[in-house]
């Protein structure tokens, strides 16, 4: 079931703008991501999900293995595992 249907442009570059419309429906910020999917059909999917810093995380996961948050934070920030 469709609910809503609104038009955008693919700018230079082929960047487009989510519409104010469904920004302020999903709650949609400049800190979150899309996530593109394309299905067997050739339809597409998009999901928006909340970018995460390493603050947001700290404190989400238990571990019992003693960890160094210094180089965990610093490992993160360079983007390695």
């Amino acid at each position: 079931m469709i609910i809503m249907v609104i038009t955008t442009k693919i700018y230079n570059k082929f960047q487009t703008v989510i519409p104010k419309e469904i920004r302020k429906k999903l709650n949609i910020t400049e800190d979150h991501l899309v996530e593109w999917y394309l299905d067997e059909r050739g339809e597409v999917k998009l999901k928006f999900i909340e970018n995460l810093n390493f603050e947001d995380m700290a404190g989400i996961f238990k571990s019992d293995e003693l960890t160094d948050a210094v180089k965990l934070k610093k490992r993160s920030q360079r983007g390695k595992k």
